[in-house]
């Protein structure tokens, strides 16, 4: 299949275009956020190819993947008036949780019935009132980045984008309880050079490591001891996903979607950052713990967040929307 979809999450597309299809991501010349264009710090395959909005217009493209609201109108423009999931097959993929009032969040496409909706967790669809649209479950699929981990680094790992701006939401908040009462805190990920100035945080407590290339990043994040994953309200980030197939035992904040993702003897799970503190505290204390319960949380991650997996899934609602558009 030729598939048309915009560079919106790099990890997620980076799994995505995987697949054994061809891959159509648009790019204008400001390389906004409509028209990234290729992956600059993540390895594509050659089976993604950009192209501009005019040479969309009589492009062949099979299904449109969209991942956000403006795009249903944006795809129609940009394809010469085809109207996704009536002239094209199309599929909204959501990444987020809901925001607002959260308990009655109704989804942007609800009651689309020409449209399927693909959520990344159970949590998400829950969460979301999708009316008459119908919609799944495609839980993350990730590379394995290798059995990496070495611990040798007696400190804390996170990998958070936009922490400053984000807050309370990625909880950037709780970042100094670990610095002051655990070890350093290595902070890896877009935006996180203003923390320090932002937290208070001296260098000796918070370090902060931004645009490394996906697989310098692994490589680093292997070094430290234990990876924390701190957010309040978020979809699974694939960056704990990623930390669990490095082989790093985890501590994550026991909401959404992380209670499913880090089973017991992989890490530490609370709502009560105190705890979560002390596990850490534990992990960096003993070594040979922490690589007992990072091995567990790899072959968790392996066992459900394969790439194999996700592929498959995604095949079949691929073809399925394909099908349906056709009948």
């Amino acid at each position: 299949m030729r598939i048309l979809l915009w560079h919106v999450h790099g990890s997620w597309t980076t799994s995505f275009v995987q697949g054994d299809h061809t891959y159509v991501v648009p790019v204008t010349a400001d390389r906004g956020p409509d028209g990234l264009g290729l992956a600059r710090t993540y390895a594509w395959p050659s089976s993604v190819r950009e192209l501009p909005p005019e040479q969309l217009r009589d492009a062949e493209v099979d299904v449109v993947i969209l991942q956000r609201p403006h795009e249903v109108e944006l795809a129609r423009e940009w394809l010469g008036g085809r109207r996704p999931g009536r002239d094209i097959a199309a599929v909204y993929l959501e990444h987020n949780t809901p925001k607002g009032d959260v308990p009655s969040s109704r989804h942007p496409v609800a009651d689309r019935p020409e449209l399927t909706l693909v959520h990344v967790t159970h949590f998400n669809q829950l969460f979301w009132d999708a009316g008459t649209t119908p919609s799944r479950v495609i839980e993350h699929g990730i590379l394995d980045p290798g059995h990496l981990f070495t611990g040798d680094l007696a400190r804390i790992a996170v990998a958070v984008n936009e922490p400053v701006r984000r807050g309370r939401v990625t909880g950037t908040d709780l970042l100094g309880r670990f610095a002051a009462n655990a070890a350093p805190v290595d902070a890896f990920g877009m935006g996180v050079s203003t923390l320090p100035a932002h937290t208070g945080l001296g260098p000796n407590q918070l370090a902060a490591h931004e645009d490394l290339p996906q697989r310098d990043l692994h490589t680093a994040l292997a070094h430290r001891r234990v990876y924390v994953h701190l957010p309040r309200w978020t979809s699974l980030g694939l960056s704990l996903l990623e930390a669990m197939q490095l082989g790093m035992p985890v501590i994550a904040l026991a909401v959404t979607e992380a209670y499913e993702a880090v089973p017991p003897g992989a890490g530490v799970l609370s709502t009560n950052p105190d705890v979560l503190v002390e596990a850490a505290r534990t992990f960096l204390a003993d070594q040979e713990l922490a690589r007992a319960h990072g091995a567990r949380a790899r072959q968790a991650a392996l066992d459900r967040y394969g790439l194999g997996r996700f592929l498959r899934d995604w095949d079949q609602v691929l073809h399925e929307a394909y099908a349906r558009r056709l009948a």
